[in-house]
């Protein structure tokens, strides 16, 4: 096997991982799941070594941004966001009612 084919695999590996660990609702874990398979079979048969090194690359930022989203949503980043706003208007609130 040669050295891309590795890298093609292990990228594809660790996608599917991705998908099966980040991707909430079944059905769309499974569509989610069917595109990634149908990409990399269709592109099975690349022979640019610069294409070949550009689908690894996307595949590779693709789980990037899977695993940091979930990451992110999982440490309250997102809610965080909103929430001084929240305490700001909980606080004219309190402040009205004296």
């Amino acid at each position: 096997m040669s050295a891309e084919a590795l890298q093609v695999a292990k990228a594809y590996r660790h996608l599917l991982k991705a998908v099966k660990n980040h991707v909430a609702k079944e059905e769309a874990k499974r569509h989610f799941r069917d595109y990634v398979t149908e990409e990399f079979r269709n592109n099975g048969r690349l022979s640019d070594l610069s294409a070949i090194q550009q689908k690894i690359k996307l595949v590779r930022d693709y789980t990037f941004l899977l695993n940091s989203v979930h990451h992110h949503k999982a440490t309250g980043i997102y809610t965080s966001l909103h929430s001084p706003k929240d305490r700001l208007g909980d606080e004219q609130l309190s402040r009205n009612e004296e």
